[in-house]
């Protein structure tokens, strides 16, 4: 690759471009790695053996995972129609869609809180039941699945146009149902794209800050800890949270990647 990149002018230009973007990464992320891991351990330290922060990563990490399986329950059965059927008003559907990824954090949780608060439409109805979303993990979890099932659908629609119809088709003339076919044949052809989709969704619940901080800022996830502690103690108390938040984001993706690219293998 690197011969071929030397001999080509433009892939030489298409290179510097690119390594500036990691370049970049690599600096914001490094500069603060190196401070705390570095210069200041003995607060990485303290900050590992703080439960308030513990909880609060394990909250988030378990709260994004219930959002993005709800995703991918209510989220596959609508890739697939997207994906295998033309019908009018499909287009405003996919734009439906795709609007959390377009507005603003703050306006995302505003629309959630209006609705699932407990004067709310939904929020009433579900408290009755004795499930409550305002200031509740439940609105941690319904703030980050609708931040992040857009990423899961859109990716997982694209993994069942890649799989020839044709395929259940032959399946269904063979006396199979048509759920049958989707079970045994879709649904495993498009399982890399719902793996990928899996973790974008994942990640994406993981980042979100805007819109939950509206809907529950308690108990508090790892970003509005972070967010607290910057307010009373500046970098000196937020800095290591952070650290320790990228340190485990960064190992569990890359051992979801590695699991990802084995699946394809096999």
């Amino acid at each position: 690759m690197f011969s071929e990149i030397r001999r080509n002018p433009l892939l030489i230009l298409f290179f510097i471009f690119g390594m500036l973007i990691v370049v970049y990464i690599i600096a914001a992320l490094s500069n603060m790695l190196y401070s705390q891991l570095v210069l200041h351990p003995g607060d990485f330290i303290a900050i590992i053996k703080d439960p308030d922060v513990l909880k609060s990563i394990w909250l988030t990490l378990y709260t994004s995972f219930l959002g993005t399986l709800i995703g991918v329950i209510l989220g596959i059965p609508l890739a697939y129609i997207l994906a295998r059927y033309e019908f009018h008003g499909k287009d405003i559907i996919e734009a439906i869609v795709d609007i959390p990824i377009i507005i603003p954090h703050t306006v995302a949780g505003i629309a959630l809180f209006s609705l699932l608060m407990k004067r709310g439409v939904v929020g009433m109805a579900f408290s009755k039941i004795g499930i409550v979303f305002q200031d509740n993990m439940w609105g941690i979890v319904m703030a980050m699945f609708f931040v992040s099932c857009p990423f899961f659908v859109g990716t997982v629609r694209e993994g069942f146009k890649s799989v020839n119809p044709n395929l259940e088709s032959v399946a269904r003339t063979l006396g199979a149902s048509q759920w049958k076919s989707f079970y045994q044949i879709a649904l495993p052809l498009t399982s890399r794209h719902i793996f990928s989709g899996a973790i974008m969704s994942w990640a994406r619940g993981i980042s979100e800050f805007g819109a939950i901080i509206i809907i529950a800022y308690y108990p508090m996830i790892a970003s509005t800890l972070i967010l607290a502690r910057f307010n009373t103690n500046g970098l000196l108390g937020s800095q290591p949270i952070a650290v320790l938040l990228i340190i485990i984001c960064f190992i569990t993706f890359v051992a979801l990647r590695l699991v990802s690219k084995r699946g394809r293998r096999v």
